[in-house]
């Protein structure tokens, strides 16, 4: 008899969790390009393979809620209550994860370590600014999506381009003030002043579009 899906499912999950804690460890104790992959199948007792069935790059074992982050975008986007706007929709957003002390928003001395871990290796450097390109591309046709136009949009576009850009600016210095302050408390508040104000310029920006 075969082992129920729901069984494998979650050994599967937890298997991947279990990589992703070891992984996650060994980078911030000894950096990211000092780690390799075979340290981390070692120190989690698996294979090799298995570390790269679970995460097709080793990039991927730093980023590993990417996936799931993209995820919340889509379905935040596609679940819009229609009397919100999308840029609000997105806003508000902002506000929940905050108000939830969603993971993505977590200000403390381990989440500096994080943010020192891919200031220090240009192959993170790189894979952030990646990741931040493809979530501009994938909220440029969420947007475009939700308001019945075509992916290629170019109102879709600048809009998820100005709100990626208002996102990581707030996050970059919301770090800043946690570094500053060591208050998470502070930090959130910084980072929730700036997607507000930079909520208005873009609904200025898309005036006379569907997206405000």
């Amino acid at each position: 008899m075969s082992e129920p899906t729901d069984r494998r499912s979650r050994k599967r999950l937890a298997t991947r969790q279990g990589i992703s804690n070891i992984a996650t460890r060994l980078f911030l104790e000894r950096g990211f390009d000092q780690v390799t992959v075979d340290e981390i199948a070692q120190a989690a007792d698996v294979g090799r393979m298995t570390v790269f069935n679970h995460f097709p790059r080793k990039e991927d074992l730093f980023f590993d809620r990417d996936a799931e982050g993209r995820e919340l975008l889509r379905d935040t986007l596609a679940r819009r209550d229609p009397g919100v706007a999308p840029v609000e929709c997105l806003r508000l957003l902002a506000h929940r994860l905050a108000s939830e002390h969603s993971p993505y928003l977590r200000f403390s001395e381990q989440s500096q370590g994080f943010i020192a871990t891919i200031e220090r290796s240009e192959a993170l450097k790189a894979r952030a600014r990646a990741i931040r390109d493809e979530i501009a591309q994938l909220v440029a046709q969420g947007l475009a999506a939700t308001v019945g136009r075509e992916p290629d949009d170019p109102d879709a576009h600048l809009a998820a381009n100005l709100l990626l850009a208002t996102w990581a600016t707030a996050l970059v210095q919301a770090h800043r003030a946690f570094r500053q302050t060591h208050s998470a408390k502070k930090a959130r508040a910084v980072f929730l002043a700036l997607v507000d104000k930079g909520s208005q310029g873009l609904r200025a920006a898309m005036a006379g579009t569907p997206y405000v």
